[in-house]
């Protein structure tokens, strides 16, 4: 049962960030433009960690999602760092740690 609460985490987060991204607020946007993407950006982003959060939920396709994950936020990792933003490497972080965990208990 333990070995599923990462895969879980990871599911509820993705999705949550991908329809907090989807959504796009105002702050969401400033974010993305500020990081020099175009006002779209938080919309695809938003798509991609829904599909991963999908992908991850389901065993069958569970590697392809954690991989897309990965690659979402290998993404936004050097965003942040190649911007300084530091302030969102702490949930960046969690994510690479749920990522680890849930890839090796797949």
């Amino acid at each position: 049962m333990m070995h599923a609460l990462p895969i879980w985490l990871l599911v509820a987060g993705f999705f949550g960030a991908g329809l907090f991204n989807a959504i796009s607020t105002s702050a969401t946007q400033s974010d993305f433009a500020r990081w020099g993407y175009p006002r779209w950006w938080g919309a695809l982003t938003g798509g991609l960690e829904i599909i991963s959060a999908v992908l991850i939920a389901l065993p069958v396709s569970r590697i392809v999602g954690l991989a897309l994950g990965a690659i979402i936020i290998a993404a936004a990792v050097f965003t942040v760092l190649r911007h300084r933003d530091f302030s969102h490497l702490v949930p960046l972080g969690v994510f690479v740690a749920l990522i680890g965990l849930a890839a090796a208990s797949s």
